[in-house]
Parts: structure tokens; C-alpha cells; sequence
């Protein structure tokens, strides 16, 4: 419950970032928890931030992105439907958050067009739906955009993605009964974190990313050492 406050303060504050703070963690405390549960988690908590800046969203672009996205989505369900939550899993997963935590680290500025938002919104897809982290990849084209809209836009791209994340994952059998029973178990921390986020109002933002990519660095040197040693 603490991982989830904290990680919903992040995503209130930062507009993003409740997958990069959450998933490493709750993965390395219990498979159980990850992916299903935290993506549900996070669909909850972009839509409350969605949801308060809703006069700001750009909706062409979340739906061009949440097109783009469920191609990605089609891959991950495809790999995840494979494999079962062990030393595979663990492997896949640190893999895609070492290649997130690295895109976060590049600096490279992608430039904003059609092409990359349609790029980026599938490997969200695809990374979003095996580890709950798909921030990073849109993070990439839009870090240069105003934040006034590119907060909530993010944040009902998100919504809607994990939204579609969480339904794939029922299909192929990876969300049942148990993990709405940790989603329910988890939700007060989530809300909680989510309004003491929006009562933070001045934000040293570089201290927060570097204090997110350390933790995201570990967990995935870990997760990717675990899952060779259990392969």
C-alpha cells in the first residue's frame, strides 16, 4: 500500500510515472501483483488526473496514439499468453524496463508527428501491457510539448490504454477474481495518494525523475538476474 501512495503522489504531480514507481516494486515483493493489478491501478488513477484537466485534453491525439497503442497490445498479449509469472516473465519484464529506464536516460528529443505518436503509441502498447510501465516512449515526443495540455492528454491516453491492457489480459486469462480483490485491497492508498499529489504544488521535477530511474535502474539489473538464474 505504501508503493501505491507514493506512486500515485508521482502521478498526480508529475502527470505520469505511477508504472515506474509501482510495477518494479510490487513485482519484486509479489508476481501477483504485476501486471494486471497495477495497470487496473493506473487506468484508476490517469483517469482522476484525466478527469481534472479534461478541458485541456487533445483528443485527436489520444485516439490516433490509442489505435497505435492496441497493436502494441496485440504483441504483448501474445507473448505474455506463453509464458506464466516466473523466471521468463521476470526476464521480459526487467528487459522492457532497463529499454524504458534507458529511453528516459537518452535525452533524445523525437520530434512531434504523426509518425512517432503512431511509433511511440505501440511500443507504449506493448511495454505498458507487460510491466504497467508505458510512460517512457510517449514521454520521449512529448516532453517538449506544453505541459498545460500534454499533462492530461497523457493522462487519458493512459486511461483508455491500460483500460484496453486490462481487458487483453482477461482474455488470455492474466486478470481474474484475485487481482480485483488486490485492486479493491489497494484502491484507498491509491486515492489517498492521489489527493495528497494534488496538494503539492511546487515541484523540483529532476529530482523526482532521477529518484524514479534509480529505483526503475535496480529493479530491472534484479528482476533481469532473478529470471536467468529461475530460466
Amino acid at each position: 500500500m505504501l508503493v501505491v501512495l507514493v506512486a500515485s503522489v508521482v502521478q498526480a504531480v508529475l502527470g505520469m510515472g505511477y508504472g515506474l514507481t509501482a510495477s518494479p516494486l510490487l513485482l519484486l515483493l509479489d508476481p501477483m501483483f504485476v501486471p494486471a493489478s497495477t495497470i487496473m491501478l493506473g487506468m484508476l488513477s490517469s483517469g482522476l488526473g484525466a478527469s481534472r484537466e479534461y478541458r485541456q485534453i487533445v483528443w485527436p491525439e489520444v485516439t490516433f496514439a490509442t489505435v497505435a497503442r492496441l497493436l502494441g497490445l496485440v504483441v504483448a498479449l501474445l507473448l505474455l499468453s506463453r509464458m506464466e509469472a516466473g523466471g521468463a516473465f521476470r526476464l521480459l519484464f526487467g528487459t522492457c524496463l532497463a529499454i524504458a529506464v534507458a529511453m528516459s536516460l537518452s535525452g533524445y528529443v523525437v520530434p512531434f508527428n504523426r509518425i512517432w505518436l503512431g511509433v511511440m503509441g505501440g511500443v507504449s502498447g506493448l511495454m505498458g501491457t507487460i510491466t504497467g510501465v508505458g510512460a517512457p516512449p510517449l514521454a520521449l515526443i512529448y516532453q517538449q510539448r506544453d505541459p498545460s495540455s500534454a499533462r492530461p492528454t497523457l493522462a487519458a491516453f493512459f486511461c483508455l490504454g491500460c483500460g484496453f491492457s486490462a481487458a487483453g489480459l482477461w482474455l488470455i486469462g492474466w486478470l481474474g477474481v484475485r487481482e480485483l480483490i488486490l485492486v479493491a485491497i489497494l484502491l484507498p492508498a491509491m486515492l489517498l495518494g492521489t489527493w495528497v499529489g494534488r496538494k503539492i504544488e511546487v515541484v523540483k521535477t529532476d529530482h523526482y525523475r532521477r529518484s524514479l530511474l534509480l529505483i526503475a535502474g535496480f529493479s530491472a539489473i534484479v528482476l533481469i538476474a532473478q529470471g536467468l538464474l529461475e530460466i
